[in-house]
């Protein structure tokens, strides 16, 4: 059992467990366990991705070109555990998936932020499909770009429009509205007679 946390370490603990989704982690294994063509080895899902060989089986299936090499037990189950998800993490460089989008190694292996370690799976997910990963999505697929290009001339005319949020834009049929000005609820109606 771990020591209690306190303070601002809490705070972070509840909110990172506030925005885990058990139906994402479900979606999360089902797709690894597609991909991979093996069930995990536990019924717990951090348990079983916390050794890391999973998640480099995963990289090499999904990540054209990458081949990252499980590390086994011949060294001390920590410190095998820890290269793995490093070797997972490259791949997602590799991938270009955006680091606010990947997990820290302590997020897995201690389990301080599973649903962040959802978010990366997914996002892997969106990543290799967007680069030729022909299995199945996991979530919505990745936008692509689209930039636009104006002309000169289109530019020009923008420079004379006034746009709506340029400032308050009022209806024309409202006189005024006034803006902190206190409204009583509740007030006698003035339209009926006092007794």
């Amino acid at each position: 059992m771990s020591a209690p946390i306190y303070g601002l370490d809490k705070e972070l603990a509840d909110k990172a467990a506030s925005k885990y989704d058990p139906k994402r982690e479900i979606e999360a294994k089902e797709w690894i366990e597609a991909v991979v063509g093996e069930k995990f080895p536990s019924s717990n899902f951090q348990d079983s991705l916390k050794d890391g060989v999973l998640l480099v089986k995963l990289a090499n299936k999904t990540v054209s070109g990458f081949n990252g090499k499980a590390t086994t037990s011949k060294m001390p189950f920590k410190q095998a555990s820890m290269e793995n998800i490093g070797t997972f993490l490259q791949a997602l460089d590799k991938l270009g998936v955006p680091k606010m989008e990947q997990f820290q190694t302590v997020d897995l292996f201690e389990g301080k932020n599973m649903g962040q370690v959802v978010d990366s799976i997914f996002s892997l997910s969106r990543h290799a499909v967007k680069h030729g990963f022909d299995g199945p999505l996991l979530g919505p697929k990745l936008a692509d770009k689209h930039e636009v290009q104006f002309t000169q001339e289109q530019m020009n005319q923008g420079k004379n429009i006034i746009g709506l949020q340029m400032g308050f834009a009022r209806d024309p049929n409202i006189p005024s509205v006034a803006f902190g000005v206190r409204r009583e609820i509740g007030a006698q109606d003035p339209g009926k007679k006092a007794h």
